[in-house]
């Protein structure tokens, strides 16, 4: 299985140090690549699931947003986002903040409203049903003293 570094290559000595416990055995390196025998690794162990290491390290290095991981066979590979694409999604995430922060706050004093009167409306059919119910004629405590 190899592990092409691309934008990570200054860090491949601490990716190696993170997947070594993970895999079951010490990767080597050769240039930008991570490479690891199929026969030595952990019975178990997929190239999914080293994608998934991989992401974990990366996340914990506070690289997540720059960095992603393909998988294509038994080869991954670690490609740096660009700087642009980047930027568009912080922007995005901005705005849908924004939006969040600033629609709940009509919608909530309409939905409110509208929940007070449902509840009222509930009450009165309530009061109704139970007007309607109510047996005609003596009462239970009165049956009782009788």
């Amino acid at each position: 299985m190899k592990v092409v570094l691309g934008g990570l290559k200054d860090r491949a000595e601490e990716l190696q140090n993170f997947l070594e416990p993970r895999v079951g055995m010490k990767p080597s390196v050769s240039g930008g690549e991570l490479e690891m025998e199929d026969s030595a690794i952990r019975k178990g162990v997929k190239p999914r699931q080293v994608k998934t290491y991989v992401k974990r390290f990366l996340h914990q290095k506070g690289l997540r947003k720059t960095f992603r991981v393909l998988v294509n066979g038994s080869q991954l590979t670690i490609q740096e986002l660009e700087r642009e694409e980047e930027e568009k999604e912080e922007k995005k995430e901005k705005e849908k903040e924004m939006k969040k922060k600033e629609a709940p706050q009509a919608p909530e004093k309409k939905e409110g409203g509208e929940e007070k009167e449902k509840e009222k409306e509930k009450k009165k059919e309530k009061g109704k049903a139970k007007a309607k119910s109510a047996p005609k004629g003596k009462k239970k405590s009165e049956k009782k003293k009788s």
